[in-house]
Order: C-alpha cells, then sequence, then structure tokens
C-alpha cells in the first residue's frame, strides 16, 4: 500500500527489514545499544559486526531517542538505532516516548541527507505494546513529519506477517483522508 503526502511517498510492505534497498533502516534498539532478539538481533546478524563496534562507542540511548550507525554489510548505507517504549498499560507516557522514537529517526536520518528511510514496527515484539494503537502512533508520527518536511521522499514500514501489515494498512486507510492515494 502507497499514499502520496506532499513530494513523498508512504508504502508498507511486508518483508523483512535487513533485505531493504532503502538507504537507512531504522533498528528497534535497547536502551543499552546491546544488540538484542527480533528486529535488533536480525539487523546485527545481517549487518556484521561493524555496527555492534559503532554501538558500543556510542554507548547507548535514552527511550524515545535515536542514533545512528553505518549499515556494515547491508544493503542500507545507514542504520538509526531507536528506542521505544515497554508497554505499561498505556498511562506512563508510551505514546509519547513512541512517537518521539519516529520524529529523531526521521530527524536524524534528515540531518544525514537520507532520502530514504524503512522503519519496522516499533515496540510491538517484546516490548508489548498493542499492534494498533502502535500503528495509529507510528502512521501519524511520520504523517506529521512529512506535512513538515519533504526532504525524504520515501518512508516504508516494512511489517512482519500479515497481522502487523492489516494493522498498519488499517489505520493507514483511516487516516488517509490527509493524504493523497498514489
Amino acid at each position: 500500500m502507497r499514499v502520496k503526502i506532499n513530494n513523498s511517498i508512504l508504502e508498507l510492505v511486508e518483508g523483512d527489514i535487513t533485505q531493504q534497498d532503502t538507504e537507512a533502516i531504522v533498528n528497534a534498539a535497547n536502551s543499552g545499544l546491546r544488540g538484542g532478539s527480533g528486529v535488533d538481533g536480525a539487523i546485527h546478524r545481517a549487518g556484521g559486526p561493524q555496527i555492534m563496534e559503532e554501538c558500543r562507542k556510542i554507548g547507548g540511548c535514552p527511550t524515545g531517542g535515536a542514533v545512528i550507525t553505518t549499515g556494515g554489510r547491508l544493503k542500507a548505507r545507514y542504520v538509526v538505532h531507536t528506542v521505544g517504549p515497554i508497554y505499561h498499560g498505556g498511562g506512563k507516557g508510551e505514546a509519547e516516548l513512541l512517537a518521539s522514537a519516529y520524529r529523531n529517526s526521521l530527524t536524524i536520518a534528515l540531518d544525514k541527507g537520507v532520502g530514504s528511510i524503512a522503519f519496522p514496527s516499533i515496540s510491538t515484539g517484546a516490548y508489548g505494546y498493542p499492534l494498533e494503537e502502535a500503528a495509529r502512533i507510528a502512521l501519524k508520527a511520520v504523517i506529521d513529519f512529512l506535512n513538515e518536511h519533504g526532504e525524504i521522499t520515501l518512508i516504508r514500514f516494512v511489517l512482519f506477517g500479515p497481522a502487523a501489515y492489516k494493522a498498519y494498512a488499517d489505520e493507514l486507510k483511516f487516516l488517509k483522508g490527509s493524504t493523497k492515494k498514489v
């Protein structure tokens, strides 16, 4: 599914984020940047030890923040590491922290001159964020960013499995009132 927002494309695909040919991919990292399971582990395995070496030098990243490394052996030139919140029922600022993770990832990519970026569904795996709520927050944050910044011409959500794709597609259809279908 694709929609056009100003001069940019927002795209949803089901697939493997480590195989994306965008200039940058986003890693759903932990605050210590130590690698882990899920998306984080897959990116570190596919990208090789260079990414972990850079993460060690950086040292860490707060929840809602983002840092950037090279892409190692990945097709992507860069990996943006962002830390989403652990879901504790929704009353502890999780929504703002999740939106911040997306905004900060886009801002750091923009600062590096990145024209295309791929996101996973941040915080919806081991961190337990409900998929539909996370999709709404993620897509709104990205659409708001694109309404202000047109320099990133492609933002792709690479979703793992049909349930994640459906949640994001349903939410994008709902939000599409402010976007133009391609």
